[in-house]
């Protein structure tokens, strides 16, 4: 048992008497003490609280750019209005925590509320059926979602202002079996708008990504599956290249996070208002740089293509499991060998890891051929020292406490534009790449787990389909 004055006898019998075991008292501080009562007890005391009172009417907001004010955990928990503090208490957590998504999901006899943190699902919460529903109410009235409509999917959007920082929250509610299931994605911008420099790049890497961000027409491909980290890339490099002297327009479905320096436009598909329709028209707009949120159809693959073949910087997505691939992609849409080879900079795959707990990481040492059986590329041999994490209260015991990029950079060269036009297949581009300095997503993250800041087993995790 945790406490704060371990000399105080009286206490720690009345505990073993209440509990009928033996007692082993651990020194804390009160500070250490409150925070953890308020993360462990103030989400359960608000929702208990809620079961009493759901007769109380939600509170709804004046417009759309009201704020939800997220006060800290222990106000949270004292509030009178329950089910509005079990809400705050659950966004005021996932911020702590660093979470990228919440997850609220109806079973048959309760509902679970699960925070993706670092890439990874952790049930946090479990809900009583009946407060469920208030909650999902809740934050659909916040989103200025239709409380009402429960059989359709809906979308919506909560502006968050926790202790004087903006955010966003994205919300999506859909009906299943049990009921509505929501999923909220937190869109903070100290994520979302890095320094280039910190999102993970070797001095290699890093000085070829530069060289494309400050290319004066072309384009640049970035690659990866949902939740590799591509908006945090993109965002990042408009952010740190969008100068008072540039127009920088970007086009998304949807705006991930409004940022003062962009013009960002909204595809709506009910309005006819797509990727491709958007291009045709954007050059009228006199842009520099342009980002298309992703190249999904022929049309708007040719239009971007146009904006880089008069002279602009055009970045944008695929998803592809690797660089080179990019350009197979490419070709399946139907896009020409030859405007692929006079517009196209170069591509780069991304996958993100969990960095190594600073607070409780170790040493410990593992043979080389264990090693390879993680699927990593190791030329040394013999047993060789590396880092883990043994778990600490700051990483909720995981070994893991934030997330860092891999990569793997290809910059179009005179020997691929030849091998596109002859039509090479993707394994001898891939090669050529190889031979030129390309970096695999293997190699960058073998060499993140010698450098010490991820594990074999988390780059197995991540790379080890590709």
């Amino acid at each position: 048992v945790a406490v704060c004055d371990p000399d105080n006898s009286a206490v720690l019998a009345e505990i073993e008497r209440a509990n009928q075991l033996t007692v082993k008292p651990y020194l804390a501080t009160k500070s250490d003490i409150r925070k953890l009562l308020a993360e462990f007890y103030g989400f359960q005391s608000s929702i208990t609280a809620a079961e009493s009172h759901l007769a109380r009417p939600l509170v709804d907001l004046g417009n759309l750019e009201q704020y939800v004010r997220i006060s800290s955990t222990e106000e949270a928990a004292s509030s009178d209005q329950h089910v509005t503090s079990a809400v705050d208490h659950m966004f005021n957590y996932a911020f702590e925590q660093r979470a990228s998504d919440i997850h609220i999901e109806p079973k048959r006899e309760q509902a679970l509320v699960r925070l993706r943190i670092d890439g990874v699902l952790h049930t946090i919460y479990k809900l009583p059926k009946v407060v469920h529903a208030a909650v999902i109410s809740r934050i659909k009235s916040l989103a200025r979602m239709d409380i009402a409509e429960k059989r359709r999917p809906q979308d919506g959007r909560i502006k968050v202002d926790r202790s004087g920082q903006e955010a966003e929250i994205r919300v999506s509610t859909v009906p299943v079996a049990f009921g509505e299931k929501a999923v909220l994605r937190i869109l903070d911008p100290d994520i979302l708008f890095q320094d280039v420099e910190n999102i993970g790049f070797s001095q290699r890497d890093l000085q070829v990504y530069q060289n494309f961000m400050t290319a004066p027409h072309g384009i640049f491909l970035v690659t990866g599956p949902t939740g590799s980290g591509k908006s945090t890339t993109l965002y990042s490099t408009l952010k740190q290249i969008a100068t008072p002297e540039k127009n920088v327009v970007t086009v998304e479905d949807p705006v991930e996070m409004v940022h003062e320096e962009f013009n960002q436009i909204p595809v709506q598909p009910l309005l006819d208002v797509t990727f491709s329709t958007i291009l045709r028209n954007i050059l009228r707009q006199d842009p520099d740089i342009i980002m298309i949120g992703e190249i999904r159809d022929l049309d708007t693959a040719v239009n971007a293509i146009q904006a880089a073949l008069t002279g602009h910087l055009v970045f944008s997505t695929l998803h592809t499991n690797d660089a080179v691939a990019s350009i197979s992609r490419l070709l399946d849409l139907g896009v020409q060998p030859f405007m692929i080879g006079s517009t196209l900079l170069g591509a780069m795959a991304q996958r993100l890891v969990r960095r190594i707990c600073p607070h409780c990481s170790e040493t410990y040492r593992i043979s080389a051929d264990e090693l390879r059986g993680f699927g990593l590329p190791v030329t040394e041999e013999g047993e060789i020292e590396l880092r883990r994490g043994k778990g600490c209260q700051q990483c909720r015991g995981t070994g893991y406490l934030g997330r860092c990029g891999i990569f793997e950079i290809f910059a179009m060269s005179d020997k691929i534009r030849k091998q596109i036009s002859a039509g090479n297949s993707e394994t001898e581009i891939r090669q050529t790449a190889r031979e030129e300095g390309m970096t695999t997503l293997k190699e960058d993250a073998w060499c993140k787990v010698k450098s010490g800041i991820t594990t074999p087993e988390e780059a197995l995790r991540v790379t080890g389909g590709d």
